[in-house]
């Protein structure tokens, strides 16, 4: 089985224009291996034949299906570790004081995938943060995904996802068994709403966010792409706000209305009050 150079280009430009997502050459068998499935429920022979379907009409749910394959879903609980930690030492400790007056906390995560790292975020706060009963938090998970997004809040998830990360202390008070799965608590999975949201699409009205988790979600994107959604994370984020990359990501010589922040082992980003010219807040 394989995928014609016309082919594949057409399914580069696709996923392109639908999500600004790069994809590079040589990443055919990629293709080949997550639309084989979606070929085989058309009743097609193979992915040619898929992609000759997606030529032939209009834009229709397929094509969503087709991109919604080709997006990369890679999360885990608590992933990486070091972003939580600085997350409860320091920035939650820091904006429970800012915000003590308004009593009010708003966090989004961005391409949350299945939902693990705002679930994550909740059990950390429910965990760690006590003093925060009776504040309204406003947890966000957005992801492009339609499939993911079901997931997510279903909170539903296999033994190999729960392993990953999750301390067995919160797998046992937070998760209970159903099957061959591990369903999430009521108690946090309705501390985390879900939407569907593309970071390259039109942008809904947000409230203004003290924490932005945009992790793992720029490397896709070509450089004028990861410049506009940066711009307009800085827009929606509080002035006091915190922005958290992954950890081969950065703003420098992208945007520089951001200054870096190290805490501990993780860098997070903030708004700066008057953006100079390039760099990133280390000079």
């Amino acid at each position: 089985m394989s995928l014609t150079a016309s082919d594949f280009d057409y399914l580069r430009e696709l996923v392109r224009r639908e999500a600004a997502i790069v994809l590079e050459p040589g990443k055919e068998y990629l293709a080949l291996t997550r639309l084989d499935p979606i070929a085989r429920g058309e009743g097609l022979a193979s992915v040619s034949d898929l992609v000759a379907r997606l030529r032939a009409g209009n834009r229709t749910a397929l094509h969503e299906e087709v991109v919604d394959a080709l997006t990369t879903n890679e999360t885990s609980f608590f992933r990486d570790l070091h972003p939580f930690e600085s997350l409860r030492t320091h920035v939650l400790p820091e904006l429970g004081e800012r915000n003590a007056q308004r009593r009010t906390l708003s966090i989004w995560c961005a391409a949350c995938s299945s939902g693990q790292e705002p679930y994550s975020v909740a059990m950390l706060i429910r965990e760690h943060f006590p003093e925060l009963e009776g504040w309204r938090i406003d947890l966000l998970g957005t992801d492009i995904s339609p499939s993911m997004l079901e997931r997510a809040r279903a909170g539903r998830y296999g033994q190999l996802e729960v392993n990953r990360g999750l301390p067995a202390q919160l797998l046992l008070k937070y998760f209970r068994r159903v099957g061959a799965h591990w369903e999430l608590d009521d108690s946090i999975r309705q501390m985390v709403r879900f939407q569907r949201h593309n970071l390259v699409g039109a942008w809904p009205p947000f409230p203004p966010f003290d924490v932005v988790f945009l992790r793992n979600v720029l490397i896709y994107f070509g450089l004028e792409t990861k410049r506009q959604v940066l711009a307009r994370v800085r827009s929606v984020m509080r002035p006091d706000g915190y922005l958290l990359l992954g950890g081969s990501e950065t703003t420098l010589n992208i945007d520089d209305g951001f200054e870096r922040v190290p805490i501990g082992r993780t860098t997070w980003y903030r708004p700066r009050t008057q953006p100079g010219r390039g760099g990133d807040g280390c000079s």
